[in-house]
């Protein structure tokens, strides 16, 4: 059994506008349905506004109130508030799509790498924007080396290694944000996927017996994992993102 193929996003409805491939896959379609989800949640949340807090009310505004006091306050400061909405739709949106792919012919959006490089591209052009919205282009590009470089020929050659280093970094950043969140969801899956096939590659044999329920105890160990994997990838891309903006914003921190 060829595992990678069942990570893969599979066509529902082909379509090809102007010879571009826009089909709509199972990937695409829990895209969606995360997307209304994050929205049919925040607004039945928000409308409920009762004094005391129950159930969704309560669960939906303790993870505001942790995004907007850990992912932002305690990374940007007050003045950080302007980047809440993108910080905490960014984290509701990773924690739902690795969440419905948990069930059962869903699909899980993050475990394609062309997802994950989307959402990291964003976050670069976002923190880039906010340095250049905040210090100017000049400014901006003047944050790349350090205050305190010596003169001569000698610090203009390390200004010159510095600003290739930063550079390197600042493209660096979008890999491994899309790299280190399409490496964590595939290989939960795999491994879940493989303890799963292993009842089926045993099948006719004398330790089915054995190896099938030791096969469902373990797929359903790693699908409780992978809940928590779940919420701390979306964690780790939401406060990363906004270290990034931070670091853009507040270049001397």
């Amino acid at each position: 059994m060829d595992l990678m193929k069942h990570l893969e996003p599979h066509v529902l409805i082909p379509l090809n506008i102007g010879g571009l491939d826009v089909s709509i896959t199972n990937a695409v379609l829990t895209i969606w349905i995360a997307c209304a989800l994050v929205f049919l949640t925040m607004t039945l949340a928000g409308r409920m506004g009762k004094l005391v807090p129950k159930g969704l009310q309560n669960m939906m505004e303790s993870l505001v109130s942790f995004a907007k006091n850990t992912l932002v306050v305690e990374i940007m400061g007050e003045d950080g508030l302007v980047w809440f909405p993108f910080i905490a739709t960014l984290f509701f949106f990773i924690l739902f799509c690795d969440l419905l792919g948990l069930v059962p012919k869903m699909f899980t959006p993050t475990s394609n790498i062309n997802v994950t490089a989307t959402l990291a591209v964003i976050v670069f052009f976002c923190s880039q924007g906010a340095g250049i919205l905040k210090h100017g282009i000049g400014g901006y590009c003047s944050t790349f080396v350090p205050k305190g470089m010596p003169g001569g020929i000698a610090g203009l050659v390390l200004k010159g290694f510095m600003i290739i280093i930063e550079i390197i970094s600042m493209f660096a950043r979008p890999f491994s944000l899309a790299v280190r969140l399409f490496a964590n969801m595939t290989a939960g899956h795999l491994v879940i996927m493989v303890f799963i096939s292993m009842i089926f590659m045993f099948q006719g044999t004398i330790i089915k017996i054995f190896i099938t329920p030791t096969s469902v105890v373990m797929a359903v160990v790693m699908m409780a994992f992978e809940i928590f994997v779940s919420v701390l990838q979306a964690f780790i891309f939401a406060i990363l993102a906004s270290i990034y903006i931070s670091l853009a914003v507040h270049p001397e921190h």
